[in-house]
């Protein structure tokens, strides 16, 4: 059955998930962005509009992620008809939170939904990677992938990417804490340096190594070594108002981990059931004592990824 109206919701997203970057990324379904998008005889992609929390978006395809993503879809399958759509914004932008890739991972979801035959979920990540450049200047997929698949999601590759959902041991949730600032993407990757050193490359490579480890094993002492950044952690840290306080406070509350989210300014911490509201309040507290208001969140890290919520034919 082929609809001619669809909308899908694609949730929030921690890019990087410490340790790695540009490869690693969990959906927070917390809050997300709802796209609509409908067939219309006209061919070709055309925005109608934004609204939410964030209502100026670019109407121009070429220069919105959602846009780029859908003419993208459009240009591949040549449909005999063309795409409207609408963007209800859930996610503030330069928040860290994957903002650019849900609206992307949204637009191509309901297309699909509106397609004669439907393509696969890894097509459709292919897509909306191409939405995701225009926010931040490059191709890649921790925040787009956990979006679209849900869950803790690794991604290798560009041209042929390779996505694998990660276990995650039962009781662990997500504390999500948004400082009230805007952080560009494209402000955040600029200030990073073009080489690491050998013994961090090692390190680093270790601990990515030991936190997958300790996901499929059910280790939460690997875990808790593994979500160790030594790369990109310590050069983004500047740009977090009371960075290092909030994630000290956050392990001495007991959270396994504690790190930013993507680009930031948000930040997240992995903890046990029974220390995750502990670990949150400590968080907002310290944010609070360096005079930053903050969105703060306990999710579960499993979670079903995007998917349509309203159709009609």
């Amino acid at each position: 059955m082929s609809f001619e109206r669809v909308t899908a919701f694609a949730p929030a997203s921690v890019g990087n998930v410490s340790i790695g970057f540009d490869i690693l990324g969990f959906a927070v379904d917390a809050l997300g962005d709802l796209v609509t998008v409908s067939r219309v005889m006209k061919p070709g992609v055309r925005i109608t509009g934004s609204s939410g929390v964030v209502s100026d978006l670019p109407l121009e395809p070429e220069r919105n992620t959602a846009g780029r993503a859908l003419l993208a879809l459009n240009v591949a399958v040549k449909p005999k008809f063309g795409f409207e759509m609408h963007i209800e914004k859930g996610i503030p932008l330069g928040s860290g939170l994957g903002g650019s890739a849900a609206s992307a991972v949204g637009a191509v979801v309901a297309a699909n939904a509106l397609l004669d035959q439907p393509l696969s979920k890894l097509e459709l990540l292919k897509f909306a990677m191409q939405g995701e450049a225009v926010a931040s200047g490059s191709l890649h997929a921790d925040n787009i992938a956990p979006s679209l698949f849900g869950g803790l999601v690794l991604t290798v590759g560009i041209d042929n990417p390779r996505v694998k959902r990660i276990p995650v041991p039962s009781g662990i949730c997500a504390v999500i804490t948004h400082p009230h600032m805007f952080l560009s993407t494209k402000q955040a990757r600029a200030i990073l340096k073009r080489e690491v050193s050998m013994a961090d490359f090692v390190w680093q490579t270790a601990n990515l190594a030991g936190f997958i480890s300790g996901c499929y094993t059910d280790d939460l002492e690997l875990i808790r070594e593994g979500l160790n950044d030594v790369v990109i952690e310590p050069q983004r840290r500047q740009l977090i108002p009371g960075f290092s306080a909030v994630r000290s406070a956050a392990l001495k509350a007991g959270a396994l981990g504690c790190s930013i989210s993507g680009a930031g300014p948000t930040m997240f911490a992995w903890a046990l059931a029974e220390y995750a509201e502990a670990v949150r309040s400590i968080m907002v507290s310290e944010f609070a004592s360096h005079g930053v208001e903050t969105d703060h969140w306990v999710v579960p890290v499993e979670s079903a990824g995007a998917r349509i919520v309203t159709s009609s034919s």
